[in-house]
């Protein structure tokens, strides 16, 4: 396993394939949204939003931090639309207002634990099965962690997995190393520009065996989750952190048309 330090970004393994680089050129084609209702295999009602690009490279699967909703990806799915990414952002059933509201947890009426939230997840992928594209997990603080967990159970339905931010956030604070430790999918690591989360970031990467992982250590801002990609957060950090994710991106999915 090779290792590099560019610009801010620590690589282990393979970033991308040659003619690829950070937001290829594309031409995604029409680019669309609609609303989609899905249910868990518990029967909660989750509501998402599917953005669709007419010649996808693979299909993102958006997942939120605590406190948020599906929202936090308003500006995010448009961006990765335009580089040929399909996506579904959902509202998790731990979730809240900070980026707008998350009608799931709302109807729920009720708090529950990180890891109650899996479903949701599993849901998200049950329903990206039948567009017979590349699936790829996103997933943002306690959603990050999440992401890893069912990377590790699933490496046949995912084709890669970008956490934001994974620490030990459920009651076994064991669960995500062992999760890391099985998972061999194409992983995407990064964390806002503080040692304890740098440091939780490393620890994932090292314990996965995937020949394809990428450490992203901030150098110019970095923010908590996946808002360390929106310049209201995050002015001087978001375009390098766009650069790395779209990077990686790159190296998964379907080559750009």
């Amino acid at each position: 396993m090779r290792a590099a330090v560019l610009a801010g970004l620590l690589v282990l393994g393979a970033c991308h394939p040659s003619g690829q680089g950070a937001g290829s050129q594309v031409s995604p084609g029409r680019i669309s949204a609609e609303p989609v209702t899905l249910t868990a295999a518990d029967g909660v009602k989750i509501d998402g939003v599917y953005t669709q690009v007419e010649h996808p490279r693979a299909l993102i699967l958006l997942f939120h931090q605590d406190r948020s909703g599906k929202d936090e990806y308003a500006l995010i799915a448009p961006r990765l639309a335009q580089s040929g990414f399909a996506s579904l952002r959902i509202d998790q059933r731990v979730g809240g207002d900070l980026f707008g509201g998350n009608p799931t947890a709302q109807r729920l009426g009720k708090r529950v634990g990180y890891l109650d939230a899996k479903p949701d997840l599993v849901a998200a992928l049950g329903w990206a099965k039948p567009k017979k594209l590349p699936v790829i997990l996103w997933g943002s603080s306690y959603s990050a962690s999440l992401a890893v967990l069912l990377a590790a159970e699933r490496p046949d339905a995912v084709a890669g997995a970008l956490a934001f931010s994974p620490a030990e956030y459920f009651g076994d604070r064991n669960l995500l190393a062992r999760a890391a430790a099985k998972t061999r999918t194409p992983l995407f690591v990064t964390s806002a520009q503080d040692g304890r989360e740098i440091d939780a970031a490393r620890g994932v990467i090292e314990a996965a065996p995937a020949e394809t992982k990428v450490q992203f250590i901030p150098k110019l801002g970095g923010v908590h989750g996946s808002s360390t990609l929106l310049r209201e957060h995050n002015p001087n950090g978001a375009e390098p952190a766009w650069k790395a994710v779209l990077a990686f991106l790159d190296s998964v999915a379907v080559p750009a048309r």
